[in-house]
């Protein structure tokens, strides 16, 4: 890294920013992957040690995402982070940054079978929690409708009753899988895991935040 970067001489990252869990960055992230997000992390927090929700303005395409809104509250919730409180975080460090791009990484080659498993879990509740947008575990269908809408909120020429009808359709296809009364009282975690079963969230869910030209987002 030059001085035009910020940082003199390189930033070095100390050894103890990485994140302890074995969900995070698997050990095959080299030194330079981690630097280059740090460099990221200091363009978002403008060379201070935390980021803000505010510093997110500065990714230019973000403001165009539907569901922009739900893509920064996930960088502060503290359920994403791990921690064994509740609520939102008013701001994050290093290490907290690196703990939500964890989520994004890509599968690596040499995982066995269980490892596969858990890091398909960790994916789908990070994504389950941006559902349960009031945090008791549950997705109710207001909070599924209100994501389908945000979604669709983007097409012009769609009407908003007609984004409800598609998010209640939807609704009702995973009565067909958890049964109809689940449905209603809220979707758990595990009924939300055989919701997606079969579907391939490890190239789906996707973070564009390494260049910081581009826009962040999941899909």
């Amino acid at each position: 890294m030059s001085s035009a970067d910020g940082c003199p001489g390189g930033c070095p990252v100390p050894r103890e920013l990485t994140p302890p869990s074995p969900l995070s960055f698997p050990p095959t992230v080299t030194s330079e992957q981690i630097e280059h997000l740090h460099r990221r992390f200091k363009q978002l927090s403008r060379d201070q040690l935390t980021i803000r929700k505010e510093n997110f303005d500065s990714i230019p395409d973000l403001e165009f995402n539907p569901i922009r809104g739900k893509i920064v509250h996930a960088f502060f919730d503290k359920r994403n982070l791990r921690q064994e409180s509740d609520g939102l975080a008013d701001e994050i460090n290093f290490e907290d940054f690196l703990t939500i791009m964890s989520y994004f990484r890509p599968i690596e080659m040499n995982m066995d079978e269980e490892q596969l498993d858990r890091f398909r879990k960790e994916k789908l509740k990070f994504l389950f929690h941006m559902y349960d947008s009031d945090h008791d575990g549950k997705i109710t269908l207001q909070e599924y409708r209100n994501v389908v809408e945000e979604l669709l909120s983007g097409n012009p020429h769609l009407e908003k009753e007609s984004a409800r009808s598609i998010a209640d359709g939807a609704m009702m296809e995973a009565a067909s899988i958890c049964g109809p009364d689940q449905v209603y009282e809220g979707i758990t975690f595990e009924d939300f895991l055989k919701m997606w079963q079969g579907i391939d969230i490890e190239t789906k869910m996707h973070v564009r935040f390494l260049n910081m030209d581009t826009i962040a987002h999941c899909y």
